[in-house]
């Protein structure tokens, strides 16, 4: 990828905050390409929608939809692998938000006002990101950075201090014909179609009608893992990564012969840093 080629989607409320930003941008990366600017939250999902970029910019605190919440949704937006998730940066007033995971690769943050320095940072690591996503690599290492859901989760946590975060501890899903109460750690993977989302578990395959996008939100982060737009896997059930004859990494897991496709969103789950 050239740099003559990066696109971005550029969201605060504030408007000064954004010609600031642009102006920094133009300064310390001249070849980036911003190619929309948005108001609030939902134009930048809208925005990203339309314009497919390679990096939004999003002010961590919109009116709509906050800096999180768009995150969320645009990271369910990408339909095949000819579109990729966008590389995510916050812009924020507070360092407090400035968590480990800023660190480990998965997003990135701007303080405001933008600093030349910092900002020159922040554009150093979204290239080395975007230079990886051409790099292929079937290693699965216990330092592959954090998944994007679990930084969105801390993150919201850290916005609403006093909310304490509830996870799904019971699936009810449909078996044959009759309706069964499934211990979430008991699933290995959830897989969506059009219509409905299967729940596989070492001994029972069952349906419920709640799509991924939802569950994302719903399941502990920390446990299931993202891995394509249809599809989330239980980390600790995972036994090895392959790749298929076009070079598509494949998760296994355990005790099943089948294996889960990795869109190319996702790769980075599996690839030490």
């Amino acid at each position: 990828m050239s740099n003559a080629t990066i696109r971005a989607v550029l969201a605060d409320d504030e408007r000064l905050m954004r010609e600031q930003l642009r102006a920094r941008l133009t300064e310390v990366w001249p070849e980036l390409d911003i190619v929309a600017e948005g108001k609030n939250g939902l134009e930048a999902v809208e925005l990203t929608k339309e314009h497919r970029p390679d990096i939004v910019f999003l002010d961590i605190r919109m009116p709509g939809l906050t800096g999180v919440e768009a995150a969320r949704q645009i990271a369910q937006l990408p339909d095949d692998d000819d579109w990729l998730v966008p590389e995510i940066v916050f812009i924020t007033a507070y360092d407090q938000y400035a968590v480990e995971a800023f660190e480990q690769g998965v997003a990135d943050y701007v303080l405001k006002p933008a600093e030349r320095e910092r900002l020159q940072l922040t554009v150093a690591r979204i290239k080395k990101r975007l230079a990886q996503r051409e790099a292929p690599s079937s290693d699965f290492s216990d330092s592959a950075p954090v998944p994007l859901q679990q930084l969105l989760h801390k993150l919201s946590g850290q916005m609403n201090p006093g909310a304490k975060p509830t996870y799904l501890q019971w699936i009810q899903a449909t078996v044959g014909q009759a309706i069964q109460m499934i211990p979430v750690e008991d699933v290995l993977f959830f897989i969506s179609d059009e219509k409905y989302t299967r729940v596989q578990t070492a001994k029972i395959e069952a349906l419920i009608r709640k799509p991924i996008k939802e569950l994302v939100d719903e399941l502990d982060p920390q446990v299931f893992w993202q891995i394509h737009r249809s599809t989330l896997v239980n980390a600790r059930a995972i036994d090895g990564i392959t790749r298929d004859f076009r070079g598509r990494q494949l998760v296994g897991v355990r005790g099943l012969t089948e294996k889960l496709e990795v869109s190319r969103s996702y790769t980075h789950l599996f690839k030490g840093m």
